[in-house]
C-alpha cells in the first residue's frame, strides 16, 4: 500500500515540482501578504509610490491617445466618500454577481479609472490612487491610466498588495469602505482580517459611490429579452437539472442554496439573454429552497418577461411556459417543479435570503457570492463552496460535448475562409487593418448556423499590439495589416450549441530567426499539453508548467494562464477550473474533470515588437493507458478546435518526432472534417487549407528527455523511498 501511494507521488512528481516553484513566486500578489509585519522603512517605500514612477508620466512625456482623464471623477467620489466617512474605497471589477464581464452599466472601475481591461482593483483615498491588474494589461493600463494613477502590476517584484497599501498610506482609526453588493464575501473579510489589527476599520457603505458621481453618459440598464434554450441543445430539461440540484443537497446536508452566478442562472434554467455584451445571461438571483420545495428566480421587468413572444427562432415557448408558472410568476396550483418569478431588487433578495435562512439548517452560498447576501446568513448556518449547479454545468453532457464539436467545426469554417481572402489579399498589396480584419470576421461567423455573435471582442493584433496580451483594437490604435510583421488573432463565437475561442498567430512574409524559434516553442509546449496524459484528481494548476516548459528552458515566459473553462452557449471564461500558474490558488479551484472544456494557449510576448499565442479548445476525457494501475484513472484531452498552424513561423528541426506525429495526426483531422464542406462551397478555402494540413517531417534530430533536470531532482527526492 505505501509503495503503491509513493509511486503514484512519483508519477506526477515532475508536475508538481515545476508548478509548486512557480507558485510560490505567485503567491506574493494576493491578501495575505499582509499578514507578514511590513518594516518601517517597506511601510515608507510604499508611501512613497507615485505615478510618476511610472514611464510616461514624468514631464516631458508624450500622453498616450488612448489615455481617460479621470482627475473631475475622482475629486467627485473624494466628496462622495467623505460624506460616506471613509478615508479610502475599493472599486473591484464585477458586479452583484462578481462577473468578469459586467454590463456596460456596471463599469464602475473602468469610469473611475480609465482602465478599460476585465482585470482590476481601484483602490482611492483622499489624496492617491492606486490600480492593480494582472501581466495581460500592464501596457494597456500604462496607455489608459492618466497620471493620477499608481500602476500597480500585481505578481512584479516589490509591488505591494493593496491592503500593505492601505496600511502602508493609511492613519490609524481610518475606515476603509466598499459597497457590499460589489465585493465578494472572500474579499471583504481578507481585508477585514488585514486591517483591523492596525486599527483600521472594514465597513460597508450604504451606497455606491461611484454610481452615485456617475450621472453623465452612463448607459441603461440592461434589459435584455430572456430565451429558453431548447433541450436539444441543453442536454437536459431544466427540471431535470433542479432534481440534480436537491440530490446534490442531500447529500450536502443543506437546506437552502443562493445561486449569485449569471452563467449558474442561465443553465440551470436553460435560459438565455444579451443583458452583458459577448454573454447570453440576465441580470438574475435563483434560491433554490429544498427544505420547502419552492425555486425562486429574480429578474428585471419581470412582469412583461413572463409574457413577451420568443425573439429567437429557436426558442417555441414563453418564458412563463417555460417555467410551468403562471403570468405573474405565481406557483398556485402549478403541478411538478414551478419557479416563482419576483422583480430583480436587491432589498427584497436581502430579504429572502434572510428569511430563508431563517427558517433552514444549512444555507450553501458559492465563493463568489456578494458580500451583501453572504453576510445575511449566520456564520453557524452558512456553507460556503462551489454551488453544484457550477460544477454540474462545467461537465458537459454529451449532448453539449457534441454541440461543442459541431459549433467549433462550423467556426473553423468560418475563420479558414476569412483567412483565405485576408492572407491572399494583403500579399496583394490591398488594405487590410486590425479593425477592417475583426469586422469582415465577424459577418463569416454571423452566417454560420445557430450564431448568436460574437464570444469576445476580437483580438486583431499587428507587430507591437500583438505584444498587448488583451489588446483591443480601436480608430485610435488601428494598424495595417502586412507581410512585415506579425498578425495575432484571438476570437471566438457564440452559438446555441457550443461557445468558440481560438487564436492563431500568422506571418505573410519573412519572419526572422527569432520570430520563428519563438512561434516554435510556444507551438512545442502547445502540442505537449495537448498530447498529455495525467491522474484523475490534479489541478489545472499542476499541469500548466507541461506548456510553459520549451520557453523556460531559453529563459522565456508569458504573463497569463494556460487554459480557462469554457462554457456551453455560456462565458468564454468558465469556472470553477482553470489551467493557470500566473495567479495563486483560488478556494473556487476544482481538480480537471471529465467533460470539462478548457483552453490550451501558451503564448510570448516581446514589448514593442510582437505577440505571439495559439490557442484550441479541449474537452478533459477518460484515455485508456497501455498499464492499468490499480485504482487510478488517467485523463487526457480532445482538441475541439479545427484550425491549422502557420507553416510559414515553425523550425521544424525543433520538433519532437512525437509533436510531429501529433501535429499530422491532428492536420488530418482538420482537413478530415473541415475539408468536405469548404471543397463544395469555396474551393480557393480548401486549398489554402490543404497546403497548411499537408505531412510535415523533422529536418534534423532533436529528440529530447522533457524535463531531464526535474526527472533527476524527482529522482533524488524519492530515492529513499525505494
Amino acid at each position: 500500500m505505501e509503495r503503491t501511494f509513493l509511486f503514484r507521488i512519483f508519477i506526477f512528481g515532475i508536475t508538481f515540482l515545476l508548478a509548486d516553484s512557480v507558485q510560490r513566486l505567485n503567491d506574493a500578489g494576493l491578501h495575505h501578504r499582509a499578514k507578514r509585519a511590513l518594516s518601517p522603512s517597506r511601510k515608507t517605500e510604499i508611501k512613497n509610490m507615485s505615478p510618476n514612477d511610472r514611464p510616461s508620466c514624468p514631464p516631458g512625456q508624450t500622453t498616450p491617445p488612448t489615455r481617460v482623464n479621470t482627475t473631475k471623477r475622482l475629486e467627485d467620489l473624494r466628496g462622495e466618500m467623505l460624506t460616506a466617512g471613509v478615508e479610502a474605497y475599493i472599486i473591484p471589477s464585477e458586479d452583484a454577481h462578481q462577473s468578469e464581464y459586467p454590463s456596460d452599466y456596471d463599469l464602475r472601475r473602468e469610469f473611475i479609472s480609465g482602465l478599460s481591461g476585465s482585470a482590476g482593483l481601484a483602490v482611492v483615498t483622499k489624496t492617491q490612487a492606486a490600480l492593480w491588474t494582472d501581466g495581460r494589461y500592464f501596457l494597456q493600463a500604462e496607455a489608459e491610466l492618466d497620471c493620477n494613477w499608481i500602476l500597480m502590476k500585481s505578481g512584479e517584484s516589490g509591488v505591494p498588495s493593496s491592503t500593505e497599501w492601505l496600511i502602508s498610506v493609511l492613519e490609524a482609526n481610518a475606515k476603509v469602505g466598499a459597497y457590499p453588493f460589489l465585493i465578494n464575501s472572500g474579499s471583504y473579510e481578507r481585508y477585514e482580517k488585514a486591517l483591523s489589527p492596525k486599527n483600521i476599520t472594514m465597513t460597508t457603505t450604504t451606497e455606491d459611490l461611484v454610481g452615485k458621481i456617475w450621472t453623465t453618459g452612463r448607459p441603461e440598464e440592461p434589459d435584455s429579452p430572456i430565451n429558453a434554450l431548447p433541450v436539444k441543445f441543453a442536454g437536459r430539461s431544466w427540471q431535470d437539472k433542479l432534481a440534480d440540484m436537491h440530490e446534490a443537497m442531500t447529500e450536502k446536508d443543506v437546506d437552502a442554496m443562493v445561486v449569485t452566478g449569471l452563467d449558474e442562472t442561465a443553465w440551470l434554467l436553460n435560459l438565455r439573454g444579451a443583458d452583458i455584451a459577448y454573454n447570453p445571461f440576465f441580470l438574475s438571483y435563483i434560491i433554490v429552497d429544498k427544505k420547502m420545495n419552492e425555486t425562486t428566480l429574480y429578474i428585471r421587468n419581470h412582469a412583461a418577461k413572463l409574457t413577451q413572444n420568443t425573439t429567437d427562432e429557436q426558442s417555441k415557448d414563453k418564458l412563463y411556459e417555460h417555467l410551468n408558472t403562471g403570468m405573474n410568476g405565481d406557483c398556485s396550483g402549478k403541478a411538478g417543479y414551478c419557479v416563482k418569478v419576483f422583480e430583480y431588487n436587491a432589498t427584497a433578495v436581502e430579504t429572502k435570503v434572510q428569511t430563508v435562512a431563517a427558517n433552514s439548517g444549512i444555507v450553501l452560498v458559492s465563493f463568489s457570492c456578494n458580500y451583501a447576501l453572504y453576510s445575511k446568513i449566520p456564520e453557524a448556518k452558512r456553507l460556503q463552496e462551489n454551488t453544484p449547479a457550477a460544477v454540474q454545468k462545467s461537465q458537459k453532457n454529451e449532448i453539449e460535448r457534441q454541440g461543442m464539436r459541431n459549433s467549433h467545426k462550423r467556426d473553423a469554417e468560418a475563420l479558414i475562409t476569412f483567412m483565405t481572402k485576408l492572407e491572399k489579399e494583403v500579399k496583394e498589396g490591398k488594405r487590410w487593418t486590425e479593425v477592417s480584419a475583426a469586422q469582415d470576421l465577424k459577418t463569416h461567423r454571423e452566417k454560420k448556423l445557430y450564431n448568436r455573435g460574437l464570444s469576445f471582442p476580437s483580438i486583431s493584433a499587428v507587430g507591437s499590439n500583438g505584444a498587448v496580451i488583451h489588446y483591443s483594437p480601436s480608430n485610435l490604435t488601428d494598424r495595417e495589416i502586412t507581410t512585415s510583421e506579425m498578425y495575432l488573432l484571438d476570437s471566438g463565437g457564440q452559438y446555441l450549441d457550443g461557445t468558440t475561442d481560438v487564436t492563431r498567430t500568422f506571418h505573410f512574409g519573412t519572419p526572422t530567426d527569432f520570430e520563428k524559434e519563438s512561434y516554435t516553442r510556444v507551438l512545442m509546449g502547445h502540442v505537449d499539453l495537448a498530447m498529455m496524459k495525467f491522474i484523475s484528481g490534479l489541478y489545472g494548476r499542476e499541469i500548466d508548467a507541461i506548456a510553459r516548459r520549451p520557453l523556460w528552458e531559453v529563459g522565456l515566459q508569458y504573463r497569463h494562464g494556460t487554459g480557462h473553462g469554457i462554457g456551453m452557449f455560456l462565458s468564454v471564461h468558465e469556472g470553477p477550473g482553470r489551467i493557470s500558474l500566473s495567479h495563486a490558488p483560488f478556494e473556487s479551484d476544482s481538480p480537471l474533470a471529465d467533460g470539462n472544456f478548457f483552453s490550451d494557449e501558451p503564448g510570448y510576448y516581446e514589448d514593442e515588437k510582437f505577440g505571439i499565442r495559439l490557442e484550441n479548445i479541449f474537452m478533459v476525457k477518460e484515455v485508456d493507458t497501455k498499464y492499468k494501475f490499480p485504482n487510478t484513472t488517467f485523463l487526457g484531452f480532445e482538441t475541439v478546435t479545427m484550425v491549422p498552424y502557420e507553416p510559414n513561423l515553425i523550425k521544424y528541426d525543433m520538433l519532437s518526432q512525437s509533436q510531429v506525429d501529433w501535429i499530422n495526426d491532428y492536420h488530418k483531422k482538420v482537413l478530415e472534417l473541415i475539408g468536405p464542406e469548404l471543397r463544395v462551397n469555396n474551393p480557393e478555402a480548401y486549398n489554402w487549407l490543404e497546403s497548411r494540413t499537408r505531412t510535415i517531417t523533422r529536418t534534423s534530430s532533436s529528440t529530447t528527455l522533457i524535463f531531464p533536470s526535474v526527472l533527476l531532482i524527482t529522482l533524488g527526492i524519492f530515492s529513499n523511498f525505494f
